[in-house]
């Protein structure tokens, strides 16, 4: 087993040598950063009334982007991406330490990586799946992972510890709006002054309505936890929808969503200027 796990740690630091890990990383940035864009945009156009029904999720808005002219070319662009960000990814959860820096880190870090790592490797997966027309898309995956975790021993405390994770989440990203921490993983001085003003502010921007979802994803999980009711659990699109049903919905949508395709915005700087 001591074998396996140092050729593991071997083969990954090769690869984060590699300049393609870099490459992928970059272009994996950027992937994140179109789907939230896109997320967004759709979210806008329900908010200004210029689309019908609900405000979708990200698997939801590749399913939307596959169904345009030349969607599926994008979705393949995409997808490289999204694999190249879930590879940096696994990449530091193996070695439990930045690629950028250098820096050691605990176990909640690295495990934080490779949940990451995770996600967007199954965002990488339905997006080919798009590409080949295998995915049926649709579906309520929040409330049906929700029921298989509450139905394991200790699963309503699964469910919980998932939410207080979001919970932690939109705390970190309400701190990095505070604080601007961001910064400090840009290339500040391959930036002018200007860039480096707008930057901050769209990133600010960007991190405050993160926070703001993944507080909401965080304090549903756990009413779904304490009410052992799967149909609380909520994932991106339903906060975005909780935040439109709520008084002044339709503004508070438009102001949220502005915000994660600033968030958008800011991952395509952070791919061309971020230290990786």
């Amino acid at each position: 087993m001591t074998d396996v796990k140092q050729e593991t740690k071997r083969q990954a630091n090769r690869a984060a040598s590699s300049p393609w890990t870099e490459r992928l990383a970059r272009a994996g940035i950027a992937a994140k950063g179109v789907t939230f864009g896109i997320v967004a945009v759709l979210a806008l156009l329900v908010a200004f009334g210029e689309s019908e029904g609900k405000v979708t999720d990200r698997q939801g808005a590749l399913q939307t982007v596959a169904e345009k002219p030349f969607g599926k070319i994008l979705l393949v662009i995409l997808a490289v991406g999204l694999g190249g960000y879930a590879l940096w990814r696994f990449i530091e959860a193996i070695l439990g330490r930045k690629l950028e820096s250098s820096e050691s880190e605990g176990l909640a870090k690295r495990a934080g990586y490779l949940a990451r790592g995770v996600l967007y490797a199954v965002l990488c997966v339905t997006t080919v799946l798009l590409v080949t027309g295998s995915s049926g898309g649709g579906g309520k995956e929040e409330d049906r992972a929700t029921a298989w975790v509450l139905d394991l021993p200790l699963g309503e405390w699964l469910v919980g510890l998932v939410g207080l994770g979001f919970l932690a989440a939109a705390g970190y990203n309400g701190y990095q709006a505070y604080s601007v921490k961001f910064r400090e993983q840009l290339k500040i001085g391959e930036m002018s002054a200007a860039e480096d003003r707008w930057a901050t502010r769209i990133g600010i921007f960007g991190h405050a309505a993160r926070a703001v979802v993944f507080g909401l994803i965080g304090v549903f999980l756990i009413r779904a936890a304490i009410q052992y009711d799967p149909k609380e659990a909520i994932g991106l699109d339903g906060a975005l929808n909780k935040v439109a049903r709520a008084d002044y919905g339709v503004y508070l949508l438009g102001l949220v969503a502005a915000g994660l395709g600033a968030y958008g915005l800011f991952c395509l700087i952070q791919a061309r200027y971020r230290e990786v």
